[in-house]
């Protein structure tokens, strides 16, 4: 035993510079501890148990002083992230309502057809609501005629409003989660022609939305179609003019990262800029020779990467890539090496303090698994990279690794994460990447930056042609190779253990640096056989009872009504599962007034979904599970399982799972829990905030 202890502390004591890297995960640790809680803890104990933490920092020595810190870091996660939800508390509504007089702000115009569009609108006023019940921000779907809505227009029309949707099945995604921190009251759409009554004053987050969409209105009339969308997107951020199928193939093929402004575009667009600065200015002598050149170029590339993150909106993953871009050059600045482990650390750390809630999010954490298998690698080839010149061929050759080694690691590292949030691995992504990223870095970005200088004196259209042609190209790469076999490899939902699992088993093998690092391997393989284990649910319910799905005799789900339902898409994709598989082999019948379905892998039940008060006697006389769209008013009782509208508006969507001799069910509430963002919490009492 004494010997195992002194092999640990002498492991633990070679690797002393690798400590601070835990310092994040420890922090992060806190707020998936807070995130993971069933009721809405305060802030103030764990903000006292920080402060006692602290002190103990200060004050003890040894093994005891560094329990204190992790102690202190976990706390310190766990307080930002209860005190960041209080500080977002907004008002949210809590059930449909009918068309209401509506007015406000528009903060924000996606734009998806010429007819249809997306606003977000703040300063609302909503027709007999008091203030203290008015969301601070709606999002509506408009589907007349609204060209000329913009930015920081003030606008009034009629709109039905809902409450902000909760996940479609028990462990889903939650928007609802989002919404909160989004401050986001009621999602609905509008029912009348928006009209425009005036314009907004003073300065806000709507100027530069409205710069946005003019910039974006511009060039998409200079151009169309997606790869003009495309240039849109890769210069403002906004996606919303790209059609569905083109989003399908570029994510198919494993490029889809490339339109989102995050890491890789502001490295290329501050890295062109840092170049392209230092080389003009080293084309003058007398300021080569006499300033700091590389400095300079330095700041300038800062400019540029705050420019680009204004202009594309400042989103979580703009803002993190942003972060550690700023690192990167402060560190030029102060002539230290940039490109380390611990800037990731500080930029994480910064992130989750500032907003705990992006720990939860796919884009921060398939950022920073890319990040951080990239910068583990690189601190081990750094030396083969930098050892020698060569000549032009080798390094062309070197290039040509890099790009093949960053797309398989960057690839491997967050395929993970993408087959736990969208259930699917892009099979040939390193081919795709390896052809897309150059043309990218080499091509399209310098044409990107090109486009911002023209901008102000309307020379943008050679520019945006190339940044079209350039889309065009990496489009038919994509095209090319979401065709390929088994191009779309479909994952079964992942539990969360899964992800508890193989997160923490890649983070010990890539911050440590000496052998026992390989010991990661075990939890990650220990999360693969927890998924393997893993038993999906049996019968899925939608929050309204007017669409279920049980598994059938191949374990394949078939749905039950709900022919276009959003619940039906999310159910099949989580199951692995694609719309013209399911339901082949065995159909229910369906009728207008609900469904009977007798799976023959489980010929002892029937199954019933009903959608009318008038089919329930017989239903409920007969059936052994009965999912109802209307109340029952406890009047079912023969059934082994009811699960009635009372229920589902009380605990939303249900998922059962079906034993010999006994029947499971979990519903969204219970996962939910007691928190300010459950729309089932605050219906059944907890901060009830009823529109007045």
């Amino acid at each position: 035993m004494n010997w195992g202890l002194s092999a640990i502390r002498g492991v633990l004591a070679a690797e002393r510079d690798r400590w601070a890297l835990w310092i994040p995960v420890l922090i992060g640790g806190g707020i998936a501890g807070y995130f993971a809680v069933a009721a809405e803890p305060s802030a103030w104990p764990a903000a006292a148990c920080a402060a006692v933490a602290g002190a103990g920092v200060v004050v003890l020595r040894g093994g005891a002083r560094w329990l204190a810190i992790a102690v202190l870091c976990v706390t310190l996660g766990f307080a930002a992230a209860a005190q960041r939800t209080q500080a977002v508390a907004a008002p949210a509504i809590t059930a449909e309502t009918r068309g209401l007089a509506l007015s406000g702000r528009v903060e924000k115009v996606e734009r998806f057809a010429p007819k249809e569009m997306r606003l977000t609108l703040s300063h609302l006023t909503v027709g007999g609501w008091m203030a203290a019940a008015t969301p601070e921000r709606v999002r509506i779907g408009v589907r007349t005629k609204g060209d000329d809505v913009r930015p920081g227009h003030l606008v009034e029309f009629r709109a039905v409003l809902m409450p902000p949707p909760g996940p479609s099945v028990p462990g889903g995604y939650d928007f609802s989660r989002q919404a909160w921190f989004d401050r986001l009251g009621a999602v609905g759409f509008a029912i009348s022609p928006v009209k425009v009554t005036g314009q907004a004053q003073g300065w806000g987050g709507w100027r530069v939305a409205r710069w946005r969409d003019d910039i974006g209105r511009r060039l998409l009339a200079r151009t169309g179609g997606d790869t003009g969308a495309m240039a849109v997107a890769l210069v403002t951020g906004e996606r919303a003019g790209i059609s569905e199928a083109t989003l399908e193939t570029l994510r198919v093929a494993g490029i889809a990262h490339l339109l989102a402004i995050s890491g890789m575009n502001i490295a290329m667009m501050t890295g062109f800029v840092f170049v392209v600065v230092r080389f003009l200015l080293a084309c003058v002598p007398g300021l080569a020779l006499r300033h700091p050149i590389k400095q300079w170029a330095a700041v300038a590339a800062l400019a540029a990467g705050l420019f680009y993150l204004l202009m594309s909106g400042a989103t979580i993953p703009t803002q993190r890539a942003f972060i550690a871009s700023t690192v990167v050059f402060v560190g030029i600045l102060l002539d230290r090496v940039a490109i380390t482990m611990r800037l990731v650390a500080v930029t994480a750390i910064a992130l989750l303090l500032l907003a705990p809630e992006s720990l939860l999010s796919v884009s921060f954490q398939m950022s920073f698994a890319a990040v951080v298998a990239l910068v583990a690698v690189y601190e081990r080839a750094r030396g083969w990279l930098s050892s020698g010149h060569g000549g032009l061929l080798r390094r062309v050759w070197v290039y040509v690794v890099a790009v093949a080694v960053t797309s398989l690691v960057a690839g491997a590292a967050t395929g993970f994460f993408a087959a736990f949030h969208f259930n699917n691995f892009a099979t040939w992504g390193l081919l795709t990447n390896m052809a897309a990223v150059p043309i990218m870095g080499l091509w399209i970005m310098p044409w990107v930056l090109a486009i911002f200088v023209a901008l102000p004196f309307g020379l943008e259209a050679l520019p945006l042609k190339m940044v079209v042609w350039g889309n065009e190209l990496t489009l038919a790469i994509a095209g090319r190779v979401a065709a390929l076999p088994a191009a779309d490899l479909r994952i079964p939902a992942l539990p969360d253990l899964t992800m508890a699992l193989v997160v923490g088993g890649g983070l010990w093998l890539l911050l440590w640096t000496r052998g026992w690092r390989w010991l990661g391997i075990l939890p990650m393989l220990a999360g693969v056989a927890v998924a393997l284990a893993a038993r999906p649910p049996d019968i899925l319910v939608d929050e309204k009872g007017k669409v279920a799905a049980v598994r059938g005799a191949t374990g394949d789900l078939v749905v039950l009504g709900g022919r276009k339902s959003f619940a039906r898409e999310t159910w099949l994709r989580r199951d692995a599962q694609t719309e013209t598989e399911q339901g082949v082999a065995e159909k229910p019948a369906c009728d207008s007034i609900g469904c009977v379905y007798r799976p023959s892998r489980r010929p002892d039940l029937r199954i019933a979904l009903v959608r009318v008060a008038d089919a329930l006697p017989e239903d409920c006389a007969r059936a052994d599970i009965v999912i109802s769209a209307v109340p029952t008013f406890r009047r079912c009782r023969g059934p082994l399982l009811v699960i009635d509208r009372f229920d589902l508006w009380r605990g939303g969507a249900h998922a059962v799972w079906l034993g010999d001799d006994s029947v499971t069910v979990r519903s969204v509430a219970q996962d939910q829990g007691r928190r300010p963002w459950s729309l089932y919490a605050r219906r059944t009492g907890e901060k009830a905030g009823k529109p007045q």
